[in-house]
């Protein structure tokens, strides 16, 4: 149990470096899944009731982008759907699906654009 709230943290923290990431490159109506910034919008799926959150969204020009940070999990296919469904709708807005990597996870997100071949710019975090 402990192992997964420390994962929960870690995420938080690395959510926190994109805002400022994304904020220092003139993105604005920057919205996260995380305290004291208005949260994303939660998108559903109606066939099995699973509900997705990016973890930071921005608009640069009128385009709206999503920024999710890629951690190695276990639940590849939560992780995969959410990026197929974010990178669409980044495609429809005109905007980009940035990952953002953390140090450490960079052959997990190589392995996972691979695999799936899921559109998106992948960002290191150093």
């Amino acid at each position: 149990m402990a192992k997964v709230a420390k994962k929960e943290v870690n995420k938080e923290a690395h959510i926190q470096r994109v805002a400022d990431w994304v904020k220092a490159r003139g993105f604005s109506d920057i919205k996260a899944n995380l305290e004291g910034y208005e949260k994303p919008i939660t998108f559903g799926r109606q066939q099995d009731g699973e509900s997705f959150i990016p973890d930071v969204t921005g608009k640069q020009f009128e385009q709206k982008s999503y920024f999710e940070v890629i951690l190695k999990t276990d639940d590849l296919d939560k992780l995969t759907s959410k990026l197929k469904l974010l990178g669409q709708l980044a495609a429809v807005r005109g905007g980009n699906l940035y990952l953002m990597i953390p140090k450490g996870n960079l052959p997990f997100a190589k392995t996972l654009m691979t695999n799936t071949r899921i559109t998106a710019e992948m960002i290191n975090l150093l």
